[in-house]
């Protein structure tokens, strides 16, 4: 007899069968394969990001899971009904569900509360005999050793790097904005040996797509004596390029920056959330020092590692002049890529509680708390004034010329004495920068530039 099928869907976007829009991002999110990774053997798994691909309503699988965040909940619910009126089985998880449960239970079959390294496997059994509850709850901030590594072989091949782990969780850091802050658990690592597992288990996978890897930590550098033990333990498999995610304060160490480069740190995501040092105190992002960044991203281009920033507008204490100088200040400390948002009051967060309390919370439509929209009214911007920037920012600093001269600064910057390696080396970067430019400026254009701020007022 042939087995169940489950298929687990990671939503990405709103989206609806006349708007639709897929995303150019090089890796594929985490939570759909490392679930498929758990997994019993009991079932046929398969996983469906809807970042790359439109969601099949006539799929043969008997059960469907979905995994989503706060922003994507109004869509999920759209696409459980749906699920449930074909008759399938429908289970939600993810962090929306894990922070809001009782808002989700109503429309799924089952929900997983948590984590779901400890209960998966039986939240499957169950499934698969009939038996399943409405509501599985995991233990809170459980050891992250043991975990399968997750299913790279079920990654559609539209992503450049399907292999995506993780080393830790969590994050020493209290940032009021921060999605960590609703439920916030102690800083967790995984044994270094079940990170360098999930790394070599690519025996599924065509050699090219074994040689690119990301970390999806919050900070890899919560513990910097930690990651670098991983960093030397990862530079033994020779990894063409690795990607991570840390703190900006992990800078500071050189020995950590080096580390980085022989384990093929090629690009490293930073929330520098700001150039304004009076916003980052207003969302308590104290390891963050604006007069440091240009030193310090030096030391990266040196390395041969480019740095891909996190940047937010309509922070508490963002001004009209500010918003005319980032551009420039930009060019000055020169970040290889950057990650612009608009800030969002995430529901439960400190700072979503500051909004509410002082009255400036002006849409309560979760769909659009995804970075794209503004939700809430500035202290001392205009809504115009925000968006305004957003393009002026966004579309200067992806301008061709300016991409370009990113990438001529960091090929000019970086030191390699082998000329083959500093060759190779060259042909990885410019690749992975080609990639984030590309990914971040599309984005812009087809999510950001569309929307009308007097709709904002």
């Amino acid at each position: 007899m042939s087995k169940p099928k489950l298929q687990i869907i990671v939503l990405f976007q709103n989206l609806g069968d006349q708007e639709t829009y897929f995303a150019r991002s090089p890796t594929p999110p985490l939570s759909g394969i490392l679930v498929a990774g758990q997994t019993p053997d009991i079932v046929d798994v398969d996983v469906h990001h809807e970042m790359v691909r439109p969601i099949d309503y006539d799929t043969d699988a008997d059960i469907i899971a979905l995994s989503f965040m706060d922003y994507c909940s109004p869509h999920a619910y759209d696409v459980a009904a749906r699920f449930r009126k074909l008759g399938k089985t429908v289970v939600a998880g993810g962090k929306y569900t894990s922070t809001f449960p009782e808002m989700v239970q109503p429309h799924f079959d089952t929900i997983v509360v948590g984590e779901s390294e400890r209960i998966w496997p039986q939240v499957v059994e169950d499934l698969v005999a009939g038996k399943q509850k409405a509501r599985y709850d995991a233990p809170f901030a459980p050891p992250l050793d043991g975990i399968p590594p997750p299913r790279y072989d079920l990654v559609e091949s539209k992503y450049t790097a399907p292999m995506v782990t993780e080393a830790t969780r969590g994050c020493p850091y209290t940032c009021s904005f921060c999605q960590l802050m609703v439920q916030p658990a102690p800083f967790r690592k995984r044994p270094i040996e079940d990170v360098i597992a999930d790394l070599t288990a690519t025996e599924k996978l065509p050699f090219h797509r074994r040689k690119l890897a990301m970390l999806y930590d919050n900070n890899l550098g919560g513990d910097v004596e930690y990651a670098k033990d991983l960093l030397r333990e990862i530079a033994k498999i020779k990894l063409w390029g690795l990607a991570t995610q840390f703190s900006f304060d992990c800078l500071h160490d050189d020995e950590y920056i080096d580390l980085l480069a022989k384990a093929g740190g090629v690009t490293a995501f930073i929330g520098l959330e700001s150039l304004n040092e009076p916003s980052l105190l207003s969302v308590h992002k104290k390891q963050n020092r604006v007069e440091e960044y240009q030193e310090l991203f030096a030391k990266m281009k040196e390395r041969g590692i480019l740095t891909f920033t996190g940047m937010m507008l309509a922070l508490d204490e963002d001004t009209p002049e500010y918003y005319e100088s980032m551009p420039e200040r930009l060019e000055e400390i020169d970040p290889s890529a950057i990650l612009l948002s608009i800030s969002i009051p995430i529901p439960g967060t400190p700072f979503h509680k500051k909004v509410v309390e002082e009255g400036r919370l002006i849409d309560e439509d979760l769909s659009h708390y995804e970075g794209d929209h503004l939700v809430l009214r500035p202290k001392h911007v205009t809504p115009k004034q925000v968006f305004d920037a957003f393009r002026r920012v966004n579309s200067t600093f992806y301008s061709r010329k300016n991409i370009l001269r990113r990438w001529w600064r960091v090929v000019t910057a970086f030191r390699e004495r082998n000329p083959f390696r500093w060759i190779f080396r060259i042909g990885v970067i410019t690749a992975v920068f080609a990639e984030l430019s590309i990914f971040q400026k599309d984005h812009a254009e087809q999510r950001v530039y569309i929307i009308d701020p007097d709709a904002h007022r």
